[in-house]
């Protein structure tokens, strides 16, 4: 059993940045590979990023490529969003996830364990 915790949404003016945290409990969490997924209202949740299982690769959604950043601190069981140059549309309650299984990266069905998510709001 894994539990994610996140950390560090909140308000921000377009053009920001924000870094949200995923704490994970258990001790395995190395052999998890983590992603990050948001939800907006009235929309369906979207990947935002993940790394692959083994950790070497990291996935990014077109939409944020290039202003968001994912990393993690095993030393830590934490798991990093960097977010820069945020906008409107980025605005929505962002949610980390772990899975176990080299599958689909970009699908929540892929994924294990989820966080309770924190929300970001990005004022225009």
């Amino acid at each position: 059993q894994v539990q994610l915790v996140e950390s560090g949404g909140g308000l921000v003016q377009a053009g920001g940045s924000l870094r949200l945290s995923c704490v994970a409990s258990g001790r395995t969490f190395s052999s998890y590979a983590m992603g990050w997924f948001r939800q907006a209202p009235g929309k369906e949740r979207e990947f935002v990023a993940a790394f692959s299982l083994s950790g070497a690769t990291t996935y990014y959604a077109d939409s944020v490529e290039g202003r968001f950043t994912i990393s993690r601190d095993n030393a830590k069981n934490t798991v990093y969003l960097q977010m820069g140059s945020l906008k409107p549309e980025d605005m929505a309650v962002y949610y980390c996830a772990a899975r176990r299984r080299a599958i689909n990266y970009a699908a929540g069905s892929s994924y294990d364990y989820w966080g309770q998510g924190t929300q970001v709001t990005v004022s225009s």
